[in-house]
């Protein structure tokens, strides 16, 4: 083993259908050698980790407009509309607005890489 470029022997366990889903991935990437492509994807390859927390946010700012907007509903099917609650619906819904924007750039951002 000496005389090898590759010398160092590395050995993983997987359970049948990790390798199942290896030899699937393999065919799709239309390499046939385990070996390769192991050592490929553990070179080269990338693990998403995605942080939720805008989203988390987007979600909260949501909710709560969504209860401020059912709130102005059942006012206004009671007594009518003011227009300080319709000028605070707007400044929520542009806070939401702005929000989401700010998350769909950072997405593209990371697919763009």
């Amino acid at each position: 083993m000496e005389n090898r470029k590759r010398n160092v022997h590395l050995h993983v366990m997987v359970t049948p259908d990790e390798l199942a889903a290896i030899h699937e991935r393999m065919t799709e990437a239309g390499i046939s050698n385990a070996g390769a492509y192991v050592r490929k994807m553990a070179l080269n390859g990338y693990i998403l980790h995605i942080d939720l927390t805008p989203v988390k946010e987007l979600i909260s700012l949501q909710r709560r407009c969504s209860n401020n907007l059912n709130q102005v509903a059942v006012h206004a099917h009671t007594y009518g509309v003011y227009p300080e609650e319709i000028d605070g619906l707007k400044r929520d819904y542009e806070k939401l607005w702005s929000e989401v924007s700010k998350v769909l750039r950072e997405l593209s951002e990371l697919v763009a890489k």
